[in-house]
């Protein structure tokens, strides 16, 4: 979930400053004061929401290293950075992309996350507590897993379809903003203070929202990458490393609500099942064996 979580994150702020420029500028003020010209509007709204995505997109890779403070290994410590460096050069040759960046974060969690633009010049992480908590086997199927993301071009993908997100919540923001201005605040010229903070709140919450579509896509790509993981390694290994997951979310790990992202994932219920951006262990397990004949 830290790939799609910090992506979500990045989007949001990207969006945001773009909202802010766009009020700078009098652009708003002037899409507000075209009443019913709305294929003006999805025009903007697309040219803005695609932007902001591709914006994320390009800064995925510099978000993701500061925000979960990766330190990338250019020169391997150790034996164990040393294998972890080959093993992703195998995998990546065998996958057909690029060498990616390899780098370590510090989580006592088991976890790992891919991101970047590019499937040639992507990032792939993983946890000092899989480093610790993880067969080695285990390892190298979940960094199969993350490979796999970066060789079926999810990030990319993802984009395309927050930019589509991204275009709605845009244009939406901006009917509602304009008739609660017209409406409650009787500014009849539109683009007043009421509708820049409408927009800017209709924005937020629509985002959030919307990201169910996002996580939606994600849950499907994690079967995927999963089966890219088999394929890499072994499919043993890649039940074994999913199976050490779920063990790590037993009551002696750390409390569910601290679980990390990545591929690491908890099963929320009810409506908090929308925002998973992984399926629950238990599916991808059954997935796995389903594949290979009931490992």
């Amino acid at each position: 979930m830290k790939r799609i979580a910090l992506f979500l994150i990045t989007n949001l702020a990207v969006v945001f400053v773009l909202s802010v420029v766009i009020r700078i500028l009098g652009i708003d003020q002037y899409i507000a004061a075209q009443n019913g010209s709305y294929y003006g509007l999805l025009v903007f709204a697309a040219v803005f929401g695609f932007g902001g995505a591709l914006i994320s997109l390009a800064m995925s890779k510099w978000s993701a290293k500061r925000m979960m403070g990766v330190r990338v290994i250019e020169q391997p410590r150790d034996n164990v950075e040393r294998w972890v460096v080959d093993t992703v050069r195998k995998q990546a040759g065998e996958a057909g992309i690029g060498m990616p960046e390899v780098g370590i974060f510090d989580s006592p969690e088991p976890n790992a996350f891919a991101t970047g633009a590019n499937k040639n010049k992507a990032l792939v992480a993983v946890s000092t507590g899989l480093l610790q908590r993880m067969r080695k086997e285990e390892v190298e199927a979940v960094l199969g897993h993350e490979v796999g993301h970066v060789a079926n071009g999810d990030m990319v993908t993802l984009t395309l379809i927050q930019g589509v997100v991204n275009t709605f919540v845009i244009f939406l923001a901006r009917i509602i903003g304009n008739f609660i201005d017209k409406a409650v605040f009787k500014n009849e010229n539109g683009g007043g203070i009421g509708y820049f903070v409408i927009v800017m709140v209709c924005e937020l919450l629509l985002g959030i929202l919307a990201s169910v579509i996002v996580m939606w896509f994600s849950r499907k790509r994690e079967f995927r990458a999963d089966a890219a993981g088999a394929l890499l390694t072994t499919p043993q290994a890649m039940i074994g490393a999913l199976e050490a997951l779920k063990r790590a979310q037993q009551p002696e790990g750390l409390p569910q609500q601290m679980a990390a992202f990545g591929i690491n994932s908890g099963t929320p219920t009810g409506l908090k099942r929308l925002f998973m951006s992984h399926p629950p262990l238990d599916d991808r397990i059954d997935a796995l064996k389903r594949q290979h004949g009931g490992i």
